[in-house]
């Protein structure tokens, strides 16, 4: 009997397993309702079916925690309908041709109206007024402007999932999940939007199959059964009212749980311990309650019992709250005391102590490579307890630039700073101050990416990074900010963004020759070959650090560390200059980082100068053992300067980076040279462009007059192919 139980629960695990096959069968059936007549057994089958379904869903609505979660529930609410309008045609045929449609109709017919065609006609009345005017209606509407807020919010989501990307405190993987996300609950609330159609139209269907039922019913019960009229009225009334009860009150549940879905917020657990939570979470809102009713059982003319009843239940749970949470309240501080206390014991030894002083002495000359300091405000953005994840962020931007660029950021040490007003923070290279920001804590900083109009009410401001006109609002307008092309962002990730852009820029800075040593190293586990035919003979970890650092410098990533030593061991020979050697280097990898310059596969926009500027700038450079300049007059500077300058602003409002594209000979010195004044500008070599690259250019800096050469005024041109 055991076996044959567990055999039967794999059968039927095994049927549930094949949903398609469920699915394909359910629609069958109902199609099949439509042609084929069904029996009174049936029909009281497949009613009773209809009640369990739509009590079904209504169940696990409430235990869904997120709406797009049951993103099966538009196309079910639509095969339920149907299947509804079928069991509706179904009994009319019963009803029409045998006077008898099963017990179902006939008990709710009967005995839930006591055989009163006329209070069954008003219960079913009532009962489609609140599902179609009421219900459907308000469901249908939410669900439609969810979807068009949602669609709207689309395009803010996506650039805060990707800025969160690209400020590393989420990995790709996170950040697809993320994007799925979005997408299932646009797709949700657009599918619930159209489906809310469908309830309405059942709820009329309804009112017209059983006038139909009605009107025809009395026609064949006194023109073809030889019924009185009061005899056909009282049957077929009472039959066609309990067939519209027996279905109105299956698509009543499945409208009331359209309706809770779509007003549904996110939350941690089901819906009945979110709102049981929410409603008890103020006693004192429920002890005035409990007063209320209390003054009600007071007024003359009014029952005394019932209010008094209720006074006394409300007032017993409110008291009964309040005391729980002055219990937690005052928990709380004597758990922080036991934690904070020191332990009794025996005082230290004079050698521990004096331990204990040289390990003082130790932190005090200590320097730590990079640091975080944050004023008063920012500490709940690290603190666990305060729901501050700054730390695990943190540690995310590490593990992005070690990603990226192929080195391991040193641990960053983040501490307060008193010094610091309370929102504002630092942070600091080897204790030197290289950047600061100010952000507001339980706000949203709104960046005005789309360049809206639209002005929104908090705190005006500019994003620190990128100098984004933003401000700072508070959490109930970031439905308008997202709606208005605002890109809205936590105080949290702006912070982290600005550390992670502030490390990529001071890369250079962070890896030490200890870290390039663990590079190799690491290197030399797989090739050992390579690593012994360049140290110690040909460079020094020194060399390679230098080299390291000019590529880090300008943004490239050193992971391909192979290839990156294997072209320093070709050149080694050659120079030993670490600004040859990364010059050389970068021709090596540059079909790996010039396609990140490219505007389509294999094209670049840039700027190019004049072959005669460049000829006159390679006598200008200057090489030395351990540097590379360039020595330029003042005149030509300030011109070179000025011309780049409109350049970058034109190609930046075109959406483009600003890139300029000269010879190898005075690439290095010309980006040294220019660096201070224009730092986004990037500079490549026509030697690094793998053979497949092509330039439009998008200007040409021409000669200027003391060149010999006459100088126009210089307006983007149309762009212009040159061959790498």
């Amino acid at each position: 009997m055991k076996n044959g139980n567990q055999g039967g629960l794999r059968s039927l695990s095994s049927l549930f397993g094949r949903g398609d096959l469920l699915l394909t069968a359910a629609l069958f059936g109902t199609i099949v309702l439509l042609i084929l007549p069904v029996p009174a057994a049936g029909m009281d089958i497949l009613l009773a079916g209809s009640i369990g379904i739509s009590l079904l869903i209504l169940l696990v609505i409430i235990y869904v925690k997120d709406a797009p979660e049951f993103s099966g529930f538009p196309t079910i609410l639509l095969g339920v309908t149907l299947y509804r309008l079928g069991l509706n045609v179904a009994s009319t045929r019963l009803i029409l041709l045998d006077g008898y449609a099963g017990n179902v109709i006939e008990a709710f017919g009967s005995f839930v109206v006591r055989d009163n065609y006329v209070v069954g006609a008003v219960i079913f009345l009532i009962l489609v007024v609140i599902n179609f005017l009421v219900i459907t209606k308000g469901a249908g509407r939410i669900a439609e402007v969810a979807a068009r807020f949602t669609l709207d919010a689309m395009p803010g989501k996506q650039m805060a999932i990707d800025a969160e990307l690209n400020a590393g405190i989420i990995d790709e993987s996170v950040a697809t999940e993320r994007r799925l996300k979005v997408q299932k609950e646009a797709d949700f609330y657009g599918s619930m939007d159209g489906a809310s159609k469908f309830v309405r139209g059942d709820a009329l269907a309804g009112i017209i199959i059983t006038l139909i039922n009605v009107v025809g019913g009395i026609a064949i019960g006194v023109l073809q059964m030889g019924l009185t009229l009061p005899q056909a009225m009282q049957k077929f009334t009472l039959l066609s009212i309990g067939d519209g009860l027996v279905t109105q009150i299956p698509a009543l549940i499945v409208s009331l749980s359209a309706g809770i879905l779509v007003t549904r917020t996110s939350a941690a657990d089901d819906l009945g311990s979110h709102i049981t939570r929410q409603l008890t979470s103020y006693p004192r809102a429920i002890l005035i309650l409990a007063v209320m009713m209390l003054f009600f059982a007071a007024v003359p003319g009014l029952p005394v019992a019932p209010f008094l009843l209720l006074s006394a239940i409300i007032g017993f749970i409110g008291l009964s709250l309040h005391r729980a949470a002055r219990r937690k309240k005052s928990d709380q501080p004597a758990a922080a005391t036991a934690e904070d206390g020191s332990p009794d014991g025996p005082p230290e030894t004079t050698q521990a102590s004096v331990s204990a002083l040289g390990n003082d002495f130790e932190k005090l000359i200590d320097v730590d490579v990079f640091a975080l300091e944050i004023g008063f405000n920012l500490l709940g953005l690290a603190d666990r307890k305060q729901g501050g994840d700054l730390l695990e962020r943190v540690t995310g931007v590490r593990k992005t630039i070690a990603r990226e660029l192929g080195i391991v950021v040193p641990p960053i040490a983040v501490r307060d700073n008193l010094e610091l007003d309370s929102n504002e923070y630092r942070f600091l290279l080897r204790d030197r101050e290289v950047a600061r920001g100010k952000i507001v804590p339980k706000r949203l900083l709104a960046m005005n990416v789309a360049r809206s109009t639209v002005e929104l009410k908090g705190i005006p401001t500019v994003e620190p990074v990128f100098g984004i006109e933003a401000v700072w609002i508070a959490d109930e307008e970031r439905k308008s900010a997202e709606l208005n092309g605002y890109s809205v962002v936590d105080p949290c990730s702006v912070l982290v963004t600005h550390l992670s852009e502030t490390l990529k820029q001071l890369a250079h800075h962070l890896i030490g020759r200890q870290d390039v040593q663990q590079l190799v190293d690491f290197v030399k586990q797989k090739n050992p070959t390579l690593v012994a035919e360049l140290l110690p003979d040909l460079v020094n970890i020194g060399v390679i650090q230098r080299v390291l650092q000019n590529l880090l410098r300008e943004g490239i990533s050193i992971r391909n560390l192979q290839l990156i030593l294997e072209a320093i061991g070709d050149m080694a020979g050659v120079s030993k200059n670490p600004d040859d050697l990364s010059e050389q280097v970068r021709r090596r990898l540059g079909e790996f980082f010039v396609p990140e310059y490219e505007v389509e596969p294999g094209i670049l926009r840039a700027v190019t100068l004049d072959p005669r500027i460049e000829q006159h700038l390679v006598g200008k450079v200057q090489r030395s053992a351990y540097d590379l300049t360039l020595s330029l007059d003042p005149g030509l500077a300030q011109y070179l300067l000025s011309e780049l300058g409109n350049r970058m602003s034109e190609m930046t409002e075109k959406g483009l980076l600003p890139l300029l594209v000269t010879t190898t000979e005075i690439r290095l010195a010309f980006k040294r040279f220019f660096e201070p004044s224009l730092p986004r500008l990037s500079i490549l070599s026509y030697q690094e462009l793998p053979s497949r690259a092509e330039i439009q250019n998008f200007a040409i800096i021409v000669a200027p007059n003391a060149l010999g050469r006459q100088t126009p005024e210089i307006n983007a041109p149309e762009p212009q192919t040159v061959a790498a």
